[in-house]
């Protein structure tokens, strides 16, 4: 499912914004002149109990051992792009959404990330930008929140 059809079905109010091709959470962030901090990168990453998807700020990186942990897992790997093909057919690889909700997967989210009033996040095109307020993100999604990152 398109990630603006399912806001506007929900009643979510966002903004989109097209840029020039970006391939990074950070680059997004640049493109759309905001700090990495709200800028939303997901994370496809896989267990002996399936996948996850994990969101943190753009200026983070994952933190395998902790995301192990918060998944009840003995180790977590990232998912390769042939995973990501697999997972989100209906996107770019790349530029996957926050909303694991939508493909059945666990989200997590980094508690760095749901302090921010907004967040900005590639919507499923390495061109296209959705911003929206982080509450409403929540409400959707229903991540659980736990501390899965570290300074990239």
């Amino acid at each position: 499912m398109q990630i603006e059809e399912y806001l506007k079905q929900n009643n979510v109010p966002y903004e989109t914004h097209e840029h020039s091709p970006t391939y990074t959470a950070q680059e997004v962030a640049a493109a759309e002149h905001v700090s990495g901090k709200m800028t939303a990168k997901t994370v496809l990453v896989r267990s002996k109990k399936g996948y996850a998807v994990c969101v943190l700020p753009a200026n983070l990186k994952l933190d395998l051992k902790k995301t192990a942990k918060h998944l009840k897992a003995k180790s977590v790997r990232l998912a390769d792009e042939t995973e990501l093909a697999e997972i989100f057919p209906d996107v770019e690889v790349g530029a996957e959404p926050p909303f694991g909700n939508l493909y059945d997967l666990p989200t997590l989210v980094d508690e760095h990330l749901a302090t921010d009033e907004e967040i900005l996040f590639q919507a499923g095109s390495h061109r296209k930008a959705v911003r929206l307020k982080y509450a409403d993100y929540a409400a959707l999604v229903k991540p659980d929140v736990h501390d899965l990152s570290v300074k990239a």
